[in-house]
């Protein structure tokens, strides 16, 4: 099968590499002026792995049009102007969204942009779950999520892309695993934060809570509440809240040590857009309200966290 792969970035290139190895026809397209994109042509490796020779590096964008299935992995905020700038080159190819990500100036999650972009019947799903490049190029296996409302897309991309490497599971709430994906980030920068703060045994309680306020939000958008302790949300917590890899927990770590971290925290984002959700709705979610108030508000962090344990006494379920 001939596939694109949309971004050239750490999780971007990850996709080209594993659909290469599962007998896929890839070729990775990025921008000429993207850093990413220069060193993989120069190079043809970055820090995690290196290009086959079968691989096809393009910044063409007529190359997209030649695909049977296309894969898109960029930052969640650039979705919309992507799909804005490469719409006459979406000609039917179903699209799998290899991110996490929502909106936030709106709050929606990705596949509703795709559906305002490219119109509702446009085949669409998305890859979810744990695991990290470092992890997987060394050949440590893991369980992911693909999810569909086109349930015949669903049914061919996990029998289509499952491996020895990673298992697919068939997702049953879209709204659920999109949620839970994007919330785990959130829960990825406070975890950062109890290890920068000294506090990583606290961890087990924002992990108990942390779920449960996820599931309060998807049942709020319409989504089944026990996807927040599936794969795309509790499953990922390893990959997440521990792993040294994790982007959103180096972010949260640094921030309190007032260190700059100069790669993508998408969590950073979605802690913007869930305030927005909250808002809407009347949401009372303390986790995301306090790192709100850190991120955004200069609020002390240890006080802020002091404070989610004055909440008053109340059951635990």
């Amino acid at each position: 099968m001939k596939t694109t792969v949309i971004g050239t970035g750490r999780w971007g290139t990850f996709i080209g590499w594993y659909l290469d190895s599962i007998q896929h026809y890839v070729t990775l397209y990025g921008r000429e002026e993207s850093n990413h994109f220069k060193q993989l042509k120069s190079e043809r490796h970055n820090t995690y792995l290196s290009l086959s020779e079968s691989m096809v590096l393009t910044s063409d964008k007529e190359d997209i049009k030649e695909s049977d299935l296309l894969f898109i992995s960029v930052g969640a905020q650039n979705l919309r102007d992507l799909l804005i700038e490469l719409n006459e080159y979406f000609i039917g190819q179903p699209l799998v969204l290899c991110m996490k990500g929502l909106e936030i100036s709106t709050g929606k999650r990705l596949t509703q942009i795709v559906s305002e972009e490219l119109g509702s019947d446009y085949p669409c799903a998305v890859w979810l779950g744990p695991g990290h490049p470092q992890e997987f190029t060394k050949g440590v296996p893991n369980c992911m999520v693909i999810d569909s409302q086109n349930i015949e897309l669903k049914d061919m991309l996990v029998n289509e892309l499952s491996s020895s490497l990673i298992r697919f599971y068939f997702g049953s709430d879209l709204i659920g695993n999109e949620l839970g994906a994007a919330l785990k980030n959130v829960i990825g920068i406070a975890a950062g934060m109890l290890d920068g703060l000294q506090l990583s045994s606290l961890k087990g309680a924002l992990m108990a809570r942390g779920c449960k306020e996820v599931s309060v939000l998807i049942e709020t958008l319409g989504g089944d509440p026990i996807s927040a302790y599936g794969l795309c949300h509790l499953g990922d917590y390893e990959a997440t809240v521990f792993s040294q890899h994790s982007h959103n927990r180096q972010f949260g770590e640094l921030f309190i040590k007032n260190q700059t971290f100069n790669n993508l925290a998408e969590g950073y984002y979605t802690v913007k857009a869930v305030r927005t959700i909250a808002k809407q709705y009347g949401l009372d979610l303390p986790i995301s309200n306090a790192l709100y108030q850190v991120l955004f508000e200069n609020r002390d962090p240890l006080e802020t966290i002091n404070s989610l344990f004055l909440r008053s006494l109340k059951n635990e379920f």
